[in-house]
C-alpha cells in the first residue's frame, strides 16, 4: 500500500521559511515522479515543484523560482521542499503525490497522479 505522508507545515511571517517532509511508503522513487503541489481557499490545484530521479529531473513553477528548493533522500524515500522568503500568497494546503514514470508536463497534469497525501497547512502573515 502506498502512503504519503506530508509534515512540516505551520504558521510563518512573510519573509520566513518553512521545510516540508514527504514519508513515502510502498513505493520507490525510481518508478515514480514525486511532486508538490497546493491549494488555496477557493482556487485550483497548483504545481509548485517535482522531482523524477530516474531521469534526474526537476521542475519549479516561476511563482516560486529562486525561493523554493525540492530536494530528496532516497535512503529514507523522503521529499523535501525548502521554502525561503514566504509570502502571504503562497499561503495554502500543501500536499505531495506520486505519479508512475514521467508524465508530460509534471507540474500541469494533476490527473496523472495516482497518490496523493493528506496535506500540510502552511499559512504565511503578513
Amino acid at each position: 500500500e502506498v502512503q504519503l505522508v506530508e509534515s512540516g507545515g505551520g504558521l510563518v511571517q512573510a519573509g520566513g521559511s518553512l521545510r516540508l517532509s514527504c514519508a513515502a511508503s510502498g513505493l520507490t522513487f525510481d518508478d515514480y515522479t514525486i511532486g508538490w503541489f497546493r491549494q488555496a481557499p477557493g482556487k485550483g490545484r497548483e504545481g509548485v515543484s517535482s522531482f523524477t530521479r530516474s531521469y534526474g529531473s526537476t521542475f519549479t513553477a516561476n511563482s516560486v523560482k529562486g525561493r523554493f528548493t525540492i530536494s530528496s533522500d532516497n535512503a529514507k524515500n523522503t521529499l523535501f521542499l525548502q521554502m525561503n522568503s514566504l509570502k502571504p500568497e503562497d499561503t495554502a494546503t500543501y500536499y505531495c503525490a506520486a505519479a508512475r514514470g514521467y508524465p508530460f508536463n509534471p507540474l500541469n497534469s494533476v490527473t496523472s497522479y495516482d497518490y496523493w497525501g493528506q496535506g500540510t497547512q502552511v499559512t504565511v502573515s503578513s
